[in-house]
Order: structure tokens, then sequence, then C-alpha cells
């Protein structure tokens, strides 16, 4: 139950080493510097959330950035998080760069592997990693198997609708996490965190497959794309009512600007992407692009989350609210198109999305995350 293991106001801070490391400063609201992981605890965030890709490297050790989130950079960030006093939530990804509904490429180093001998893959590379972050005192209290699985995991082999081998794979990452620590609770994340039919259909198909147990259904909610706040509130009661578990809304964002940030990026305009939140989606949601926007947006996240009956209502982690725009810091670079076979552009698409503004100083929305 959420009441006995505590409401989440958490973080995904995971391209936090890159920003500092291209230059990017913090600073509170009333413009004394800090280092953003001490500026989201002053203001009651408790959680950090790391993803984690198995090899975020070319052929030729070219990192494909975006954080380069191998297991190097995820101890790194981890043990900071951890002395600060924060619980944290390791993201696998299950792939060498972004996993998501769009994307779910099959690790390097597992292509051309299926069936059984593609789930002992995911448990012995879960088991180790695991066993690794236990050696150094930095066993995570939360562990998501898989990333945003609402088309599957580890295409083609767990691709949507394959809920055979989605359960398979999906329990071996859950088998090797019990196998290191029973006492972590274990969540499965879907996106679209509006469509209560996605997560019906996926979740009675899982367990239906003998999909094994787990604690934590996690959801993706961004209102420019996932439709009305009520939408969600409606799925995470149902989804609670249904299958007993909590409910936490593994990822969120609000803009607080339609200001662009173009000059910052220092990219030529062919070599950006530009802001995922635009004036067009804005024209979606209920809310003002503005900080005030922003704040109300998180009241009312909170609002609906504890509205989950049973105390199933579990909390929200902030998607990259330290995405600020620094030059270098891009979502994917040229190694990592070719990975992926996306023709890109690169460049931030989340900086009129953080916690802080483009200065790096804290928003007001994060005054409302201290008093939730």
């Amino acid at each position: 139950m959420a009441g006995t293991h505590g409401y989440i106001k958490g973080a995904d801070v995971s391209s936090l080493l890159e920003v500092e490391d291209h230059g990017g400063k913090f600073y509170y609201a009333y413009g004394a510097p800090g280092d953003a992981l001490k500026i989201l605890r002053d203001n009651g965030v408790n959680l950090v959330r790391l993803r984690l890709w198995n090899d975020p490297y070319d052929p030729d050790g070219t990192p494909y950035g975006a954080g380069t989130n191998d297991l190097t950079h995820t101890v790194i960030l981890a043990r900071r998080a951890v002395e600060l006093g924060f619980d944290w939530l390791l993201a696998f990804h299950y792939s060498d760069f972004w996993a998501d509904p769009g994307k779910q490429i099959t690790p390097k180093a597992w292509q051309g592997l299926s069936g059984p001998a593609l789930a002992w893959a995911i448990y012995d590379y879960t088991l180790a990693t695991l066993k690794f972050l236990k050696a150094e005192n930095l066993l995570p209290r939360y562990v998501a198997v898989g990333n945003e699985l609402s088309n599957g995991l580890l295409w083609p082999e767990g691709r949507y609708p394959n809920f055979p081998a989605i359960a398979h794979y999906v329990s071996a990452g859950i088998r090797a996490v019990r196998d290191v620590d029973p006492d972590i609770r274990v969540m499965v994340h879907l996106d679209n965190g509006g469509k209560n039919s996605l997560y019906r259909e996926w979740f009675d198909n899982y367990f239906a497959c003998g999909g094994l147990d787990f604690d934590i259904i996690g959801m993706s909610y961004y209102p420019f794309w996932h439709g009305p706040m009520e939408n969600l509130r409606t799925n995470m009661v149902d989804v609670a009512e249904r299958y007993g578990r909590d409910i936490v809304v593994a990822e969120t964002s609000m803009g607080f600007t339609l200001e662009d940030y173009a000059r910052l990026e220092g990219l030529p305009e062919g070599r950006r992407k530009g802001m995922a939140a635009t004036a067009r989606l804005a024209e979606r949601i209920e809310y003002p692009m503005t900080p005030e926007g922003q704040s109300d947006f998180m009241k009312d996240l909170h609002a609906a989350i504890q509205s989950v009956p049973g105390g199933h209502g579990g909390g929200f982690i902030y998607w990259e609210p330290a995405w600020i725009p620094v030059p270098g810091v891009e979502w994917a670079n040229e190694a990592a198109l070719r990975y992926t076979g996306e023709h890109g552009p690169g460049g931030n698409e989340w900086a009129n999305q953080a916690l802080f503004d483009y200065r790096g100083w804290a928003l007001p929305a994060l005054g409302t995350i201290r008093w939730l």
C-alpha cells in the first residue's frame, strides 16, 4: 500500500551529469546557487528515478549522449542521491538507448536471441546489475522492469500483441529482482495514462499469460498527448480497483513557457528538433503554459492521485526537471541516430517543461511540490 511505503514525489534526473558537464548551473528560487539534487530535495522531492541503458555506445566507443546512461553514470548519480537521503528507482530499458512505445530496440549484445535464450539474457543482466549495486550499498528501493511497455519490449520478439513473449520477458526481469531482494518494489510501466482500454487489455493479457506478480503499475501522463486529467484519474481508479496494485505516475511534466530557447542550445536550425510542448499542442490542454499553469497542474495531479481508493495512489515522478538548455546536451547525437535508424535532428526537446527556467532558477512549481 502507498500509505505503508510512503508517497513518492520523484524526479527523473538521468541527464543531470551531462547538463553539469556542459556548464549547466542551478539556483534556488531566491537566486542562491546550489546543487540541482539538493534544490530538489529541499523542495520536497524524495525519490530519484534513473534510467539504465545496456550499452549506449557505438562499435567505435562513441557514446550516444542523452545522459549516456550506462551503469557507470547511473552509479555516480545514485550515490549522490543516496548520500542526500533520496530513495531511488532504477528503470531498466533493456535497450542500448531510448525505449518507449515507438521503439524497443533489442540491445546489440542480445540481437539474434529469442525465446528462452533471450529471457535468460534479461534475467542474467538484471541479476548481475542488482548484485553489483548491492555490493556498492546502492540497491534501489524500486525497480521498473522495462520502460513504457505499451507496445512490448525487445522487438521483434516481444512486440505487441505477442503477450506470451511479453509476459515471459517481463517475468524474467521480475524473477531476477526477487532473487536479489524480495523487498524491492517492482513496477511495470506503460505510457498513455489517460487510456483505460490500453491498461485493461495489457494487464488482462499479461496475467492470463502467466506474468509474474509485481507491486506497482506505472503510468506516463503528459497532458499534451494523453488527454484531460480526468481521463487519467478515472483510469487510475479503475486500474487500482481491477488489479489491486499501487499506482504511480512514473513520468509526467507540464510546460512553463512557450518562449523558444534556440539561442541557448547553440545549434543551427536544421540541427535542432525544437520543443516537444509546442504552441499547437498547448491549445489541447487545460492549463496555460506559464509558471502558474505548471504549478496548478502539479496541484491537480496530486489531487487526482490522492483520489485513488484504498491508499493505492502512490505518487508521481516528474520527468527530467533539470534538463535545461545548454550546448552539447541533446536527446540523440549522430551515433545514436545510426543505432535507432531515426533521422533526427537532435537538440533539447524538454527545456520548456523543466522545473528550472532557462537560466537554471527553480520555478514556482517546485515550491508547490514541497507543500503537496
